[in-house]
């Protein structure tokens, strides 16, 4: 079972690139209260948090064609009734 997806056993749990979503958004919140931090350490947490941002952002895009390949070939979600996979 999920923590935080939607699965059979989590109905009211969230799709994969709103969590990621999530997660990027709080890195922009914090990158920008460390933007004007001119301390090495300070700058490399900003280059790394900006690389994990383009990343997610990637993810955030292939989960959203997952959901739309979903949709277009088997139809909304139902509960109780997965699209694909084995229950």
């Amino acid at each position: 079972m999920t923590h935080f997806l939607v699965t059979d056993d989590n109905p009211q749990g969230h799709q994969l690139e709103d969590i990621l979503g999530m997660v990027r958004g709080d890195l922009i919140k914090r990158a920008g209260k460390i933007v004007d931090d001119e301390r090495p350490e300070a700058q490399k947490v900003l280059a790394n948090d900006i690389e994990i941002m383009r990343r997610l952002s990637e993810c955030i895009d292939m989960a959203e064609e997952n959901s739309a390949l979903l949709r277009r070939a088997f139809g909304p979600s139902r509960e109780g009734q997965p699209r694909i996979g084995k229950t």
